[in-house]
């Protein structure tokens, strides 16, 4: 494992009443407010202090205001996200409600989704993640959170030290049935779109003859963060690879689509193919840093984009968490220790 220690945490405290649990995110309780404008307007008064907890834990659960609706989350959101983020090359579906808030994701309820930093194969990314409960589930269902400083100083250094020399690679095939559409992903009516975002974003692209899509992108998957300078693992390496699939599922995608046809994988970019067991050592250390918290409606989850991934539990029952992403912040502000470049691509065969 790495040798880093973890910093002596000092104590933290602000007029809010703070709590921490083990297992649990960091938070405060609101007091009891009328509606979401005087959330609103008691968000905004203790906008600095949220903001300092939030550098310190990486992500504040508040909970007890009266956010019930799409439209009161947009209000309470604008004293907390000063500036929205566009989703840029979408992976899952979302419900877009408008006004900048989203479904947190349309995949099925029984599906758990692994810890990840959004967006962390783009050049510009959220550097501010808003998560609100209108409807909380009957079982399960909460959205877990992870410190990317604690995942970097528990994994093996030798790991640690091939994604800082050479960084991470993401490739994917797009698909209406397997992931998404390319026309959905990049927001694009023709190739010639796709193809001029690609060429501005670091980004291989190559069309195979009956018009499937296949990208690859080289990003860091070491940064820092832009204000605090602590260092992270920041990247979607075990989130995409084929070892992160159910067995049954990966070996079935394997026969029918080949090892360079699957929606997404991943690997590291040293020539030296990733294996199960190295795959296992990451999502553990994920699983070493991480809490979570059930959700209650009206509680708010903030989340620093850069310091903490996030995941999602399966659930039972009718769950309603919207989300809005703001704060964009660009990898280059982030001292990557590799370039981001295009990968090397293609065009997808189909035999």
């Amino acid at each position: 494992m790495s040798t880093h220690p973890a910093p002596a945490a000092a104590p933290f405290t602000g007029v809010l009443d703070w709590y921490t649990e083990p297992g649990a995110p960091a938070g405060v309780r609101a007091p009891e407010l009328a509606d979401a404008a005087a959330a609103r307007d008691w968000l905004a008064e203790h906008r600095a202090e949220l903001r300092a907890g939030l550098h310190r834990f990486g992500a504040v659960h508040i909970g007890g205001l009266p956010v019930r609706t799409v439209d009161d989350f947009a209000l309470v959101r604008d004293e907390l996200v000063l500036r929205a983020t566009p989703y840029r090359e979408k992976a899952t579906p979302r419900s877009d409600f408008g006004s900048g808030v989203f479904s947190s994701t349309d995949l099925p309820a029984a599906q758990a989704i692994r810890p990840h930093n959004e967006n962390s194969y783009t050049l510009t990314f959220p550097g501010l993640l808003l998560f609100g409960c209108l409807t909380a589930p009957e079982e399960g269902g909460a959205t877990p959170v992870t410190d990317c400083r604690e995942v970097l100083r528990t994994l093996p250094a030798e790991l640690v030290g091939r994604m800082r020399a050479s960084g991470w690679v993401l490739t994917r095939t797009y698909s209406e049935t397997l992931s998404v559409a390319w026309q959905s992903a990049f927001g694009a009516r023709t190739r010639e779109e796709v193809e001029a975002y690609c060429a501005e974003n670091a980004i291989a692209c190559a069309w195979d003859e009956d018009g499937t899509l296949r990208t690859s992108q080289v990003r860091p998957g070491v940064i820092s963060h832009p204000e605090t300078g602590e260092e992270v693992w920041f990247n979607h390496l075990a989130f995409w690879n084929r070892f992160s699939l159910d067995e049954e599922i990966r070996e079935v995608l394997l026969d029918e689509l080949g090892p360079d046809g699957l929606p997404f994988d991943t690997g590291l970019c040293d020539g030296v193919p990733l294996t199960e067991e190295d795959l296992a050592v990451v999502n553990a250390a994920y699983e070493r840093a991480t809490v979570r918290r059930a959700w209650q409606p009206g509680d708010l989850l903030l989340i620093d984009n850069v310091l903490t991934a996030h995941a999602r539990d399966p659930f039972r029952g009718e769950r309603r968490i919207v989300v809005a992403m703001g704060d964009p912040v660009s990898v280059a502000d982030c001292s990557p220790t590799v370039a981001p470049r295009a990968g090397a691509v293609g065009a997808v065969s189909r035999g």
